[in-house]
């Protein structure tokens, strides 16, 4: 547990994302033990803010790593890990100015996609049934480490403009909400899995106390693998000379 603790707090105060889960693959057969399945996951969310109109959803990508802990129960465990890159916000805002004559022509009848970055940690009890389909639920919590908003036109149909305005100072470091979710487990329970997560802020991410409550709200499709238990248990079952 100690050696868990240590790795996983590593990997989170890592500068790159990339660094990150690179670090996890390199280190997947040391994180695999009998109590503890560490793996990959990746794959796409759908996030919104709260109190933002008009606006839509913003898509992104996600990647991060998980840890699945057991107890003494063998139908419950303890999910962690970390989302090392996603990003909350939303997408289709209205044009604002940006204090530039020449910036705001360029830009006028566009639109702007809001963008927070955070290394997203959920610490979720999960419950597996024996059909091989899992329940999870519990808390989210994130630390903010780059925002911007991001303008975009389209001139004469064919060039599209775009312009980069960073925001981290408008938002608090951190955030934190309630998550829950659902999936299944591949291979007899013992491959890769899929499921679907929501999370629900609770913080008013904006520092700005005078605007209206911006929470975030966000919907995970992830896919997840384990990254070294093959390996092991193959090692295990090799018969010595």
């Amino acid at each position: 547990m100690k050696k868990f603790l240590v790795i996983t707090g590593m990997l989170f105060l890592a500068n790159s994302a990339k660094t990150q889960v690179l670090i996890s693959i390199l280190l997947g057969d040391k994180l695999n033990t009998g109590k503890i399945e560490f793996g990959l996951e990746g794959g796409w969310n759908w996030s919104n803010m709260t109190n933002l109109d008009p606006s839509k959803s913003l898509s992104t990508f996600n990647l991060g790593f998980y840890f699945d802990i057991k107890t003494k129960h063998p139908s419950w465990m303890l999910n962690t890990g970390v989302i090392v890159k996603s990003s909350m916000g939303a997408d289709g805002l209205d044009v604002y100015s940006l204090r530039n004559n020449d910036l705001d022509s360029a830009f006028s009848g566009g639109e702007v996609a809001r963008k927070i970055s955070y290394f997203n940690v959920p610490i979720m009890m999960k419950y597996t049934f024996p059909n091989h389909i899992f329940l999870k639920a519990g808390t989210q919590l994130g630390l903010r480490y780059n925002a911007y908003d991001e303008f975009r036109n389209t001139v004469v149909e064919t060039d599209d403009l775009g312009y980069k305005l960073k925001t981290k100072k408008e938002y608090h470091p951190l955030d934190a909400g309630l998550a829950i979710g659902a999936g299944y487990r591949l291979m007899k329970g013992n491959g890769m899995n899929f499921g679907l997560q929501y999370y629900y802020g609770l913080i008013d991410v904006v520092i700005d106390d005078s605007s209206p409550s911006h929470a975030n709200r966000v919907l995970y499709l992830t896919a997840g693998i384990p990254i070294g238990k093959g390996s092991k248990k193959k090692a295990v079952e090799q018969p010595q000379n």
